[in-house]
């Protein structure tokens, strides 16, 4: 063989070589696309902006709480829970727990019960401490408890939004964006309960309407869909999951349909199924 020229065996060799990274990356799956938020549910710019986490943007649990505006009067005392200062060892129970923390912090802005802010704002210091954002969360709860002392409802509701996108912030530094979606996932269905209970027991036509949200609960389903592989061996989480497949045929109605009496009852019972799922073991 002249010096300087590749035998027939080097230049397969070599030829291989190059295939290799070629055949893998037509052989790699496509880059899932990025979920899509419903737009009316996304957060308000200037709070996702002002905590930097617009990139990492999970749906509003204020927005989510807001569509109770068209639900008419809540009774607190029939939507009610009990807290309780423990916390879950489960670092993905907590989040979703914050969650439903946060929901119930709407829930007392939107019935104006001031006595019941101080159990809610504690249990959110603590469970935001077991998520590595205590002193996040401190921020907040001092101006919790003074709006609420006030009566200064629309101030509490910004407050509390900016619990959330403080929250998720922490996490995207903690590089744990999947406990951001989580947090919002627990929000979303605490309001689900709120929402599909207090219309079983005030049925009118009218209020039905933003309760047929196929957007809304596909957009949770593909988040579990995207969360690491490690994260959805969590029992909870599968069972969630299962839960959320069986509840889209109930949402998914064609845009403006009203549902029947009997319609949301068989929501609720679904949407408090899945709630508990988290409540249940945030106070066992």
């Amino acid at each position: 063989m002249t010096r300087g020229l590749l035998s027939q065996t080097q230049l397969f060799v070599l030829a291989t070589a190059l295939a290799l990274p070629l055949a893998a990356q037509e052989a790699a799956p496509p880059a899932p696309p990025k979920n899509p938020i419903p737009e009316d549910i996304i957060g308000d710019e200037h709070v996702r902006e002002e905590f930097g986490v617009n990139e990492f943007t999970t749906p509003s649990i204020r927005k989510l709480f807001d569509m109770l505006n068209h639900v008419g009067k809540l009774s607190y005392d029939n939507l009610k829970r009990p807290f309780t200062d423990k916390t879950p060892a489960d670092r993905v129970l907590v989040s979703m727990g914050l969650g439903t923390l946060i929901a119930d912090g709407f829930l007392i802005v939107q019935c104006e019960k001031v006595e019941e802010m101080e159990a809610v704002g504690r249990a959110m210091i603590k469970y935001g401490k077991a998520l590595g954002a205590g002193n996040r969360m401190n921020k907040h709860t001092g101006s919790l408890f003074e709006y609420s002392m006030k009566g200064n409802w629309q101030d509490l509701r910004i407050e509390l939004a900016k619990t959330q996108a403080d929250v998720e912030a922490e996490m995207v530094m903690l590089r744990d964006v999947d406990i951001a979606h989580l947090i919002s996932l627990g929000g979303w269905l605490r309001a689900l309960e709120i929402s599909t209970q207090s219309i079983a027991d005030n049925y009118a036509e009218e209020k039905t309407r933003q309760l047929s949200r196929r957007d809304i609960a596909e957009y949770y389903l593909m988040s579990l869909d995207s969360l690491h592989p490690s994260l959805m061996k969590n029992v909870t989480l599968q069972a969630l999951r299962k839960g959320i497949e069986e509840l889209m045929p109930v949402v998914d109605v064609p845009e403006g349909k009203a549902l029947t009496h009997d319609e949301v009852k068989a929501l609720h019972q679904k949407a408090a199924a899945l709630s508990h799922l988290i409540t249940d073991k945030m106070n066992g």
